[in-house]
């Protein structure tokens, strides 16, 4: 028996998280960083002045309540605050969330997901001491929710549905949601994960308020950290019934969310009118280049974030080193594809030029 301090042994089967990384610099060459699905547009109007105001005050702790996010979230989303729980980020709630509800030990509870998605979720789930049960996408990249309806046992906890989904771009419709939520027991825990959802451009899309409204057993996740721009100040919220909200807020990190992040937060939900602009104006630039790569002999699924997905399965280095040559930096997912950030309008022109030009077979 060693005498040094152990860790838990699952530990060692957490695979580790990918950040997407920045651009290799080029002499004569502007690089632009395509690979973690960031916002290219600067803090909105009032923004950076509402951070540069609270960090005045860093020598204070945060309200821990968040009190005044909380309120503004409220109004906005039209739901009583007890529905409501903020993080660092949506990622830390899905974190939560599995702390709450899965139980470590033999046999493991399982958490049910489709794959490839959100690579976060196998860590958190390993994390929570529970099982993934993995349900591959279908060949257009989209969730199989029959096959994760077939796939929930008296084991499962969660299920965590990613729409749109990250890294392949379909979203779920609402018409979906409601035949997969009438297949699945009421006391498993269905997780609209809606990072994305300002993108989504879909005749019949997903309603997550309405549907946490309906379905005690839902719970919708959402970011500051894309549309809104806020990815270095990590915020993120959850809608969900109060038994459920208040889970979330139950294991959450005291003083999770800094006095300045919930400032940023604010203003940033303040600003609607500007962040409407810059959200269309990310939409028209991925029909653009989401047109220009199927002219030029792609088949690739269609995107409702702000990314889209180029299934080259075991090319995928290759298909990241040809885009650094361009001055791109994507991000490769080895043995499934590429997922590229829309971004600015030069860096899109290289994109179109990869595809053009990296050979599809």
């Amino acid at each position: 028996m060693t005498s040094n301090p152990q860790p838990r042994a699952d530990l060692a089967a957490i695979p580790a998280y990918v950040a997407g990384r920045p651009p290799t610099p080029r002499p004569g060459l502007i690089g632009y960083k395509l690979s973690s699905n960031e916002n290219p547009y600067p803090p909105l109007p009032g923004v950076l002045e509402a951070a540069v105001a609270a960090a005045q005050e860093m020598n204070r702790y945060p309200d821990m309540g968040s009190a005044q996010l909380y309120q503004a979230l409220a109004g906005r989303l039209g739901v009583p605050s007890d529905h409501l729980a903020v993080a660092t980020g949506s990622v830390a709630l899905i974190y939560q969330l599995l702390t709450a509800y899965c139980t470590h030990g033999e046999p493991h509870d399982e958490v049910v997901h489709a794959w490839r998605s959100f690579e976060a979720y196998p860590i958190a789930v390993t994390v929570a001491g529970a099982r993934s049960v993995r349900v591959p996408l279908t060949a257009d990249g989209r969730h199989d929710l029959d096959a994760m309806a077939a796939a929930v046992t008296e084991r499962t906890k969660v299920v965590l549905l990613c729409t749109p989904n990250n890294p392949t771009g379909p979203a779920l419709t609402q018409t979906e949601v409601e035949a997969f939520l009438a297949r699945v027991p009421s006391y498993v825990v269905v997780v609209l994960d809606e990072a994305y959802v300002e993108f989504v451009r879909s005749p019949d899309p997903v309603d997550g308020v309405a549907t946490v409204l309906a379905h005690p057993n839902v719970v919708v996740t959402r970011t500051f950290s894309k549309a809104y721009g806020l990815a270095g100040f990590r915020v993120g919220y959850a809608v969900a019934q109060p038994q459920l909200a208040a889970a979330l807020r139950a294991v959450s990190l005291p003083f999770g969310v800094s006095h300045v992040a919930q400032a940023a937060a604010i203003a940033s939900l303040e600003a609607e009118e500007a962040l409407l602009e810059r959200v269309e104006a990310l939409v028209a630039e991925r029909t653009r280049v989401l047109a220009a790569v199927r002219a030029a002999g792609w088949d690739v699924p269609e995107s409702q974030g702000n990314f889209i997905w180029f299934p080259v399965g075991d090319r995928a280095g290759e298909f990241a080193a040809a885009a650094e040559e361009l001055g791109i930096t994507v991000r490769p997912f080895a043995g499934d594809g590429v997922r590229v950030t829309i971004g600015e309008d030069e860096a899109s022109d290289r994109v179109v030029e990869l595809a053009r030009s990296f050979p599809r077979t």
